[in-house]
């Protein structure tokens, strides 16, 4: 069993992943509620607040908010873990410290604090990456007067994040149909992992550069866009819905 053979399976399976993901993406009606410029508000909203000095006050807001964007998604398996993650990081950060007095658990509660910060920060833009697709992404900054390097960058990566999920659970399948594990050989399980997936990888991304380049993202006559991006109810209410969180976290 050699890294190519593993690379090869996973990247029949990425591909098929992919290919459905995005078929999904343009063909369920859930990814129209929102305006992608709603969207990409909040995600620059909640992690300027959250990573700003004194944003640990606004955590449980932004958790709030994550929870109920990733629930609207019907995203359930996603919503438990985000609930769990945010649950273990907060328990780091605030209780060990409290239980055992330590200079250790001390260090262990700020690096928490910030990674519950991330957690959370991490489920609200997963909410931009798995409802909004690059065609869409690029129109509603091209409508807001984005630089065009900007733009495109963003629509590259908006499409990398999901290709390179996809890759990493077809190599973890790839390795549970060969026998292979992370906890009888810790080192050799790892590199049975990384190396496929950086592999796939540098493949992944030329092949998201040629189709940007065959997509005329590098233009400079602006494409014509099939759904020009419009605001609705839909971001009314969530716009009420973050400004009540806001209010309730400063007045509480």
């Amino acid at each position: 069993m050699t890294g190519s053979d593993i690379t090869d399976e996973a990247a029949v399976a990425a591909a098929a992943m992919t290919e459905q993901a995005i078929v999904q993406a343009h063909t369920d009606p859930r990814n129209a509620v929102l305006d992608p410029r709603t969207k990409i508000g909040i995600v620059l909203v909640t992690s300027v607040v959250v990573m700003a000095p004194g944003g640990a006050k606004f955590v449980p807001a932004a958790l709030i908010l994550a929870v109920v964007l990733t629930l609207a998604e019907r995203a359930w398996p996603r919503a438990a873990g985000l609930l769990a993650a945010a649950a273990v990081a907060a328990s780091f950060a605030y209780l060990l410290p409290r239980t055992v007095v330590h200079p250790l658990t001390g260090v262990l509660g700020v690096l928490a604090a910030y990674l519950l910060r991330l957690v959370v920060i991490a489920g609200v833009a997963m909410y931009l990456v798995r409802t909004t697709t690059p065609s869409e992404f690029t129109a509603a900054l091209r409508v807001a007067r984005v630089p065009r390097g900007i733009t495109v960058s963003g629509a590259v990566m908006l499409r990398f994040i999901p290709t390179m999920i996809a890759e990493a659970r077809a190599v973890r399948d790839a390795m549970r149909l060969r026998g292979l594990g992370m906890l009888g050989n810790p080192v050799r399980g790892l590199e049975y992992f990384t190396v496929p997936l950086i592999a796939s990888s540098l493949r992944a991304s030329e092949d998201l550069s040629a189709s940007a380049l065959l997509r005329g993202l590098g233009s400079r006559t602006p494409p014509t866009c099939m759904r020009p991006p419009r605001f609705g109810i839909g971001d009314v209410m969530v716009g009420l819905f973050v400004a009540l969180l806001a209010g309730g976290t400063l007045l509480w």
